[in-house]
């Protein structure tokens, strides 16, 4: 019996590339047996929808095609429904960062393969104040916000480049914000540039931002920047794209299952680069709350780090 894929994608992601490549991607799949079916999203919140619709409907697999906006609210519609369906990620986005962890090739027809290989592995969430989920990433700060201001116009031109265009344009104005995290026995009261809760590896293009990362672990890795001034933080920049950040002593680096987040400024919490709402919010890990369609080495890779850190 054929096994049943809806494809979920996003028409206007990344360069607008993936819809002409479809028939392509639709025929890998037929070739590898699964019967392929697609919804394109018109607008915010669709592919949440689209996503608990298809599971309603009894896929065995949703894949999300896009970016990784397009991949945070699939992730949203699979989450809270009993009979979870595999996820599937066909990378056709700016940043792809979450692909980039799970080491998804980002040619989207190499992708397609992936999804026609069913090759699949354990997936934990995060999950803010108890019915919104992420995928990558939470995380406070004001360079945090870029990733909601950049137009959607200027990254289907310049791709990734429009966040690091928009990056620099606000470095020099960078200021520490208030911050109180509270995980376990670890408490942090006081300023900080920038803080992290990150479910892989790759965050903003920075392919080895928190390097003891893995999607199957049970724990999400937290980073706090303290206070610096803009030339330590573009020096902190340079370390971070060398994976070289973690053991500077202005960064705090540690593992939590649950995080409570306050300020006494008014401060946003970014999840998988959409708007999370307001600080307190409170984090916790989803352990292998979903399934998702790797390469067959990543799913090696995921394995032997998940057994190192039970």
């Amino acid at each position: 019996m054929r096994s049943k894929a809806r494809l979920i994608y996003n028409p206007t992601a990344g360069k607008e590339t993936f819809k002409t490549q479809l028939a392509d991607v639709l025929r890998i799949l037929e070739e590898s047996g699964m019967e392929a079916s697609c919804h394109a999203t018109c607008g915010p919140g669709d592919a949440t929808q689209a996503a608990a619709q298809a599971a309603a409907d009894g896929f065995p697999f949703v894949v999300a095609c896009g970016g990784d906006g397009t991949v945070h609210e699939v992730v949203n519609g699979l989450a809270s429904v009993a009979q979870r369906p595999v996820l599937g990620i066909i990378p056709a986005g700016t940043a792809n960062d979450f692909a980039r962890a799970l080491r998804i090739p980002l040619n989207i027809l190499e992708a397609a393969r992936v999804i026609a290989g069913k090759t699949v592995q354990p997936l934990d969430l995060g999950r803010i104040g108890g019915d919104r989920y992420f995928v990558n990433i939470a995380a406070c700060g004001r360079l945090t916000e870029i990733t909601y201001e950049v137009p959607s116009r200027l990254k289907t031109v310049l791709g990734q480049l429009a966040y690091y265009v928009k990056g620099l344009e606000r470095l020099p104005g960078l200021r520490p914000i208030d911050l109180d995290i509270r995980a376990g026995d670890f408490i942090y009261s006081g300023k900080a540039m920038l803080c992290l809760i990150t479910n892989s590896r790759s965050v903003g293009g920075f392919e080895n931002i928190a390097p003891r990362a893995s999607v199957s672990d049970g724990v999400l890795d937290v980073l706090i920047v303290k206070p610096t001034n803009l030339g330590e933080m573009i020096r902190l920049v340079g370390a971070a794209l060398r994976g070289d950040h973690a053991n500077d002593e202005r960064v705090l680096y540690f593992h939590a299952r649950q995080i409570e987040l306050n300020s006494s400024e008014d401060v946003d919490l970014n999840i998988d680069g959409e708007y999370g709402g307001r600080l307190p919010r409170s984090v916790e890990i989803m352990p292998q709350h979903l399934s998702v369609i790797v390469t067959e080495a990543q799913s090696h890779i995921g394995k032997s780090e998940a057994g190192l850190l039970q």
